[in-house]
């Protein structure tokens, strides 16, 4: 899965920043100088993946990386991030299902997410499909989603579906902005880029509501 096209002349994708103390920006640049290596979409299908159930930082960076680098791959890099993304997720389903007293709970107690993980399960009992379908989509870690759906025993298909919607969306989404305006949109990604993403979820949320309840409303 090497890259065919060749990298821009000036790099624009990596900042160029000194080295950092915090193991975290070390393991995020480290992901980020994927961007200039020939296997460079093979590291993003592999980060994929294992964002799904129990690596700490979102492909989406290296996607950027990769997207401002060659924009015009922009869209092959949505598709490896969404099917990497998806198929990570069976690996997730099954953290939660069968594995969630020795990995699961690793997982989710160690990058501090019991907040959204506790969140996830009632959610689960109300509309899994619904909301599998925004947090795919919306800033939220996709590992909850997808342990959370192992663990409260959730249909591995509906998970699977809504996350092609919502994974998809918001890659696709997101290589759309690098296809069309390049490095341009850099600084917009950095800033806004999950708050227009949460802008649209909360417009969804709002379509689905008023689907539910407008025929009440109105006597329907």
């Amino acid at each position: 899965m090497a890259d065919e096209e060749p990298p821009a002349a000036t790099p624009v994708g990596v900042p160029a920043v000194g080295p950092s103390r915090n193991p975290l920006k070390r393991l995020y640049h480290w992901i980020l100088s994927w961007a200039h290596h020939p296997l460079g979409t093979l590291a993003l299908a592999v980060f994929a993946f294992l964002d799904s159930s129990v690596f700490p930082i979102p492909p989406l960076f290296l996607q950027v990386a990769l997207s401002l680098e060659r924009p015009r791959r922009s869209f092959w890099y949505a598709f490896v991030n969404t099917t990497a993304s998806v198929l990570g997720a069976c690996l997730g389903y099954l953290i939660g299902y069968a594995l969630y007293d020795s990995v699961g709970r690793w997982v989710i107690d160690t990058w501090g997410m019991r907040p959204q993980f506790d969140q996830a399960g009632e959610q689960f009992r109300t509309n899994a499909f619904v909301f599998v379908l925004l947090y795919s989509f919306l800033p939220f870690p996709y590992k909850v989603i997808t342990i959370g759906s192992g663990f409260f025993h959730a249909n591995l298909p509906t998970l699977l579906l809504a996350s092609v919607v919502g994974r998809g969306f918001r890659f696709f989404f997101l290589g759309a902005m690098c296809y069309f305006w390049g490095p341009r949109v850099r600084t917009f990604i950095e800033k806004y880029f999950n708050l227009v993403c949460l802008s649209i979820g909360v417009f969804v949320i709002l379509v689905l509501l008023t689907m539910k309840f407008a025929p009440a409303l109105f006597g329907g």
